[in-house]
C-alpha cells in the first residue's frame, strides 16, 4: 500500500502540476524503516517535480520509533494536524513562489 500511494502520489504531481502534498498519518500507530523511507522518497520525488511534503499527525511513538530507527526524513516538513499542515504547505509553497532577493517569480 505504501509503495502504492509514492506511485499515485508522483503521478498526481505530474498530471497536474500540484505544488503540494498533504499525508496525513494520525493513524498509524506502529511504523518501520519502510514507512519512513517511503515518507522520505515521497517527499524527494515531489521536490523533484518542486512541490512540497507535509506529513500531519505524527504521533510522538511514531516519531521516537524513526528516530531510534535512523530513518532520514530530509525534505519532510511536519505538522500537528491537517489544518497546521495546510498552513505549513501554505507558506512552503508561497515561499516557493519568490526569488532569492524576495521578489516574486515570473
Amino acid at each position: 500500500m505504501a509503495m502504492a500511494l509514492q506511485d499515485d502520489l508522483s503521478s498526481r504531481v505530474s498530471k497536474t502540476g500540484a505544488k503540494g502534498i498533504l499525508i496525513d498519518i494520525s493513524a498509524l500507530e506502529l511504523v518501520d524503516s519502510f514507512v519512513g523511507r517511503i515518507l522520505a522518497e515521497i517527499a524527494a520525488i515531489a521536490k523533484l517535480m518542486d512541490a512540497e511534503t507535509v506529513v500531519a499527525g505524527m504521533r510522538p511513538a511514531v516519531a521516537i520509533t524513526l528516530v531510534e530507527l535512523g530513518v532520514p526524513l530530509t525534505g519532510l516538513k511536519t505538522a500537528l494536524n491537517m489544518d497546521q499542515g495546510m498552513r505549513v504547505l501554505r507558506e512552503a509553497v508561497g515561499a516557493n513562489k519568490e526569488t532569492e532577493d524576495g521578489r516574486p517569480r515570473r
